[in-house]
């Protein structure tokens, strides 16, 4: 096999599985972190969402303190905090917090979009002004909080001053590559769910990239689905749960994940099906040499500089089976 050198990692949205508990879901995160930690992974990251039955990733800063907890050198961040649900402030001492209990593995992904429906935004938000619109200063405020002493205003996030948490700006668009690249900060794109826009914001990112204190060069991290598996046959069956996820998407429905089924045609209309699978186009799916052809051709096209992978599998072996093929991909095993 050839070597695809290229960084991976880990997203997580922190599912409930059909017959399980919130409880469990949280230890099935935290083991899934442990395996990825052992298997090479670089860096593992959690999201936030709000008012959905189905996930538990709504306090997301607690579960990355969690995380922290129970491995050992693995960087664990957030994909991402939604900033217009929080101030920077408390972000800061938040982050700032876990920095300085875990120096040099806490990291901060930061989106503008709310994680929720608009209803559950607006319970959510600091203020009856949109955010949204106050994302860049934010931003700007955030890496002040983490920035020197001498850099600081008269508020001060303790702790939080001096541990340069590192910032990663993410998008499903292209609005917030504009950001990351005017900022010189690394770019993480969303190809997991809203892979239409991809192309097109990671050139912007690239193009319009000014060097900063933070980043020299432009660094691109691209969030793909993962359905890898010992034969194509069974990452097809597997992948119906993905499906599933998705389709629960389309419907706005709030059905935890799902085991495989051998037709999802008896569950999805055409529609449906058409609409779950243009979210799923960038997506890493077969056994071992598939997951190899498809990552080569999508270098060859995008040379990202990370890949970022979510993988919704019931088993939980064969979830990190999953990882565990894509690793062996880009190590050359």
């Amino acid at each position: 096999m050839t070597t695809i050198q290229i960084p991976v990692s880990v997203l997580n949205l922190a599912p409930i599985r059909e017959g399980n508990s919130p409880k469990q879901a949280i230890d099935d995160l935290v083991d899934l972190a442990q395996a990825t930690e052992k298997m090479g992974y670089k860096r593992y990251w959690i999201a936030e969402h709000h008012n959905t039955p189905t996930l538990v990733s709504s306090a997301t800063s607690i579960l990355i303190k969690h995380t922290l907890e129970h491995t050992s050198h693995i960087r664990v961040g957030s994909g991402g905090i939604m900033l217009p649900n929080h101030t920077p402030l408390v972000v800061a001492e938040q982050f700032g917090t876990m920095a300085t209990m875990y120096p040099n593995r806490v990291e901060l992904g930061l989106g503008r979009a709310p994680g929720t429906d608009m209803k559950t935004a607006n319970a959510l938000r600091r203020s009856k002004n949109d955010p949204v619109y106050t994302f860049p200063d934010d931003v700007r405020s955030l890496l002040t909080y983490f920035g020197p002493e001498d850099h600081q205003s008269f508020v001060k996030a303790y702790p939080g001053v001096g541990t340069n948490v590192p910032l990663y700006i993410l998008g499903s668009s292209t609005d917030s590559a504009y950001l990351a690249a005017s900022l010189g900060l690394p770019y993480v794109f969303a190809s997991h769910f809203a892979p239409k826009y991809m192309e097109e914001a990671i050139s912007i990112y690239r193009n319009r990239f000014q060097s900063s204190e933070y980043l020299d060069q432009p660094y691109v991290i691209v969030c793909l689905n993962l359905i890898a598996a010992d034969s194509d046959e069974e990452a097809k069956w597997l992948s119906t749960t993905m499906q599933q996820f998705f389709l629960n998407v389309v419907r706005g429905s709030q059905n935890p994940l799902r085991p495989p089924v051998e037709n999802m045609d008896e569950l999805w209309n055409p529609m449906e099906k058409e609409m779950a699978t243009s979210m799923l186009s960038v997506s890493l799916l077969g056994s071992k040499e598939s997951i190899e052809h498809q990552l080569t051709r999508f270098q060859e096209r995008y040379s990202v500089d990370e890949i970022m992978a979510v993988s919704y599998i019931y088993d939980r072996e064969k979830q990190k089976r999953s990882y565990e093929i894509l690793k062996e991909v880009v190590d050359g095993i």
